[in-house]
C-alpha cells in the first residue's frame, strides 16, 4: 500500500525566541516491508543544522531556531511503500545490543500494578501467543481514552489511572513484556486512519522480541499487529527516546503547538 504522509508541527510564542535548537525523528527509513519513495523536511523559522543516526539507527535531524522567532513550522511529507508482514519487522539492527532492550526507564518502571498485569499473563502457550494475550489485557485494564494527553506519566501511574492513548499502552505493555523476560521497545510513526484522512497526532506502539521471528509489533490501542497501513518511524526504549520532536529553547516565551496531519493511500 502507498501512503501518501503530511505531517506539520507549527509552534507559536508569545515572545522573541533567542535560540532554539530541536531533535526531529520524523524521517523513516526503508527496510523490510518499508519502502521509503520520496520524503522532504521542510522548516520555516529555522534550519537543519545536521542529520545523522542515534543510537536506535533512527534519522535523526537537529534544527535550530533563528534568533528571534515567534514561529517555527516543521512539515515533513513523503510517499511510504507498505507491505503487510503481520507486525514482524525481523533481526536487531542498529548499535544497542538486545539486552538492553529489557532495562527499565523512568516511564517504564515497574510497580505493583504493572507487575500483577505481567503476572496474569497466560504461560502455558506460545511467547508470541503470551505477547498478543498480554496486549489484550493491557487494553482491558487501560480503555482508550483522551482524557488523559500528559506526555510524562509512568507506565505505573497509567495503570492507576485506568485510562490513558497510545503512548501510555505502548509503555504499559513494554513495561510487563520486559517483566516476563522479552526485551521490548517503544515505536513511532504513522496509521492511515479508516475513518478519516485528518489526524489531531501521529501513532505509537510496541515492539517485543521473540525468539525465531525477531521484533514483531503490537498496536495495542487497535488490538493488531501493525499492517500496511503503518509506516514506522522511529524506536527507543520508552517515548523520550523516539519522540518525534524533542529539544530545549532559551527565553521565557510562552509556547503554543500545533499540529495538522494527513495520513492518505496514494
Amino acid at each position: 500500500m502507498r501512503l501518501n504522509v503530511l505531517h506539520k508541527t507549527h509552534y507559536t510564542y508569545d515572545a522573541p525566541v533567542p535560540y532554539g535548537l530541536q531533535q526531529v525523528r520524523l524521517r523513516p527509513k526503508s527496510r523490510l516491508g518499508q519502502l521509503v519513495e520520496e520524503w522532504r523536511i521542510d522548516v520555516t523559522g529555522g534550519q537543519v543544522e545536521v542529520s545523522f543516526e542515534d543510537e536506535h539507527a533512527n534519522a535523526v535531524d537537529l534544527v535550530s531556531f533563528a534568533s528571534g522567532q515567534t514561529e517555527i513550522e516543521i512539515t515533513c511529507a513523503g510517499i511510504v511503500d507498505v507491505e503487510d508482514k503481520a507486525g514482524i519487522v525481523g533481526p536487531q539492527g542498529g548499535y544497542v545490543p538486545l539486552w538492553l532492550f529489557r532495562r527499565s526507564t523512568v516511564l517504564t518502571k515497574p510497580g505493583e500494578h504493572v507487575q500483577a498485569l505481567a503476572d496474569s499473563a497466560p504461560a502455558n502457550c506460545s511467547d508470541l501467543d503470551r505477547l498478543h494475550a498480554l496486549s489484550a489485557h493491557v487494553l482491558e485494564q487501560v480503555p482508550y481514552s483522551t482524557d488523559q494527553t500528559a506526555s510524562d506519566l509512568t507506565a505505573e501511574a497509567v495503570m492507576e489511572a485506568g485510562h490513558g492513548v497510545c503512548q501510555d499502552h505502548a509503555h504499559v505493555f513494554i513495561t510487563a513484556a520486559r517483566l516476563l523476560g522479552f526485551p521490548a521497545r517503544y515505536v513511532s510513526g504513522y496509521l492511515m486512519m479508516d475513518d478519516r484522512v485528518d489526524q489531531d497526532a501521529s501513532h505509537a506502539w510496541a515492539e517485543a522480541y521473540v525468539e525465531g521471528l525477531g521484533w514483531v509489533g503490537f498496536d495495542i490501542s487497535n488490538g493488531i499487529s501493525p499492517d500496511a497501513r503503518y509506516v514506522r518511524v522511529a524506536t527507543g526504549l520508552d517515548y523520550r527516546g523516539a519522540a518525534p520532536i524533542s529539544g530545549l529553547r532559551y527565553g521565557n516565551a510562552g509556547e503554543d503547538m500545533s499540529v495538522t496531519l494527513q495520513v492518505q493511500q496514494q
